[in-house]
């Protein structure tokens, strides 16, 4: 059985299409975001003169009384609102086109809730500075690096890991998401996902996907004050500290575009697919983890690894970019440089009917 399957080239120059049409889609609406979001309008005043007020987050702040300089701030307002939509509009249309043929064509792999509950995530800044997404999903950003599909078998996967990074800002947050938390933002992309245990890290919808909030091991336990949850709400989840996890919230990042089951795009941070490779070969090692998962984690560490050197040459383990991991695991980079040579792998000489 092969491990992975190059991508021909119609399915890179599909996988770029989109990905700048996608691009210029998030510009727009982050653009549309910092100026047109809010109203503006004219308000009389008792002294019966109108001022022109501009309503941003719920507050109204006038910007001054009605005269030409203002009613040219009024019409550059609107007429801007009305062409940004219209550009956005056009830019939704065209993503909305490229669905069907990336589907066509094998490009959509992230799995559809997993894709939404990053895009709510990502829409609230929160993705690449408070979480990384990490565990079998990351794959899908190495092989979309390396421009190939990896087999099912390693991708297969039912739940998302989130790895909470402690050192964000809980003022950078809205406050719609502070209010209710993950627990909230998960339950507005499936309404039944409930906490499955009170101060739990572990969320289920009633089809059995699981969401987990992980975080690092505190270097000092009994004084440690980092953040665990991001909300005060009850029914939040309260991150689980896992040994190890510091490792990859202090590696490089990776992130790319890629697509959901659908055929959509959508992007998110991981950690660099050297660390990845790394902790899975670590994980495989430890007598306390599960004999099955242990298996997993060497087979997804090994065809990371495989990656990188075949497809991702730039990426040495041996850079300065991983002086933060501890000297143990960097060395443990001499195992996965060796070929694995599988004798089972035959080149199919008849399609996959």
């Amino acid at each position: 059985m092969r491990k992975f399957n190059e991508l021909s080239l119609e399915q890179i120059r599909q996988h770029v299409d989109t990905a700048q049409a996608y691009d210029v889609y998030q510009a727009s609406v982050k653009e549309f975001e910092q100026r047109f979001s809010g109203s503006m309008s004219w308000k009389k005043s008792t002294n019966g003169k109108f001022y022109l007020y501009k309503k941003t987050n719920g507050i109204w702040k006038s910007l001054g009384p009605k005269e030409p300089e203002t009613e040219l701030t009024y019409k550059q307002f609107h007429s801007g609102r009305d062409a940004s939509k219209d550009r956005i509009s056009r830019l939704a249309q065209r993503l909305d086109q490229l669905a069907p043929v990336n589907r066509a064509m094998s490009l959509g792999r992230v799995p559809l809730l997993t894709a939404r509950i990053i895009r709510a995530l990502d829409k609230l800044g929160l993705i690449g500075t408070a979480v990384d997404v990490v565990g079998t999903n990351a794959l899908f950003i190495y092989e979309r690096m390396a421009g190939v599909h990896i087999a099912s078998g390693l991708l297969s996967t039912q739940d998302v890991d989130l790895l909470m990074d402690s050192r964000f800002s809980l003022r950078l947050i809205a406050k719609d998401f502070s209010n209710k938390g993950l627990i909230g933002l998960l339950q507005k992309v499936d309404h039944s996902f409930r906490p499955l245990a009170k101060n739990g890290y572990r969320a289920a919808n009633r089809d059995g996907f699981l969401v987990d909030l992980i975080k690092p091991t505190p270097k000092n336990i009994l004084s440690s004050t980092e953040k665990s949850r991001f909300s005060a709400d009850a029914e939040d989840l309260q991150a689980i500290e896992i040994e190890g996890l510091a490792w990859l919230v202090n590696s490089p990042k990776a992130s790319v575009t890629v697509m959901d089951e659908r055929g959509y795009p959508l992007r998110f941070s991981c950690p660099d697919p050297r660390a990845f490779a790394l902790h899975k070969l670590w994980l495989s090692r430890r007598a306390d983890r599960d004999a099955a998962k242990r298996l997993r984690d060497e087979q997804q560490a090994r065809v990371v690894a495989e990656l990188i050197r075949k497809y991702l040459t730039h990426l040495s383990f041996q850079s300065g970019d991983l002086q933060a991991l501890p000297l143990a695991l960097r060395q443990l980079a001499s195992e996965l440089n060796t070929v694995s040579a599988n004798k089972n792998e035959t080149r199919n000489l008849t399609p996959d009917w």
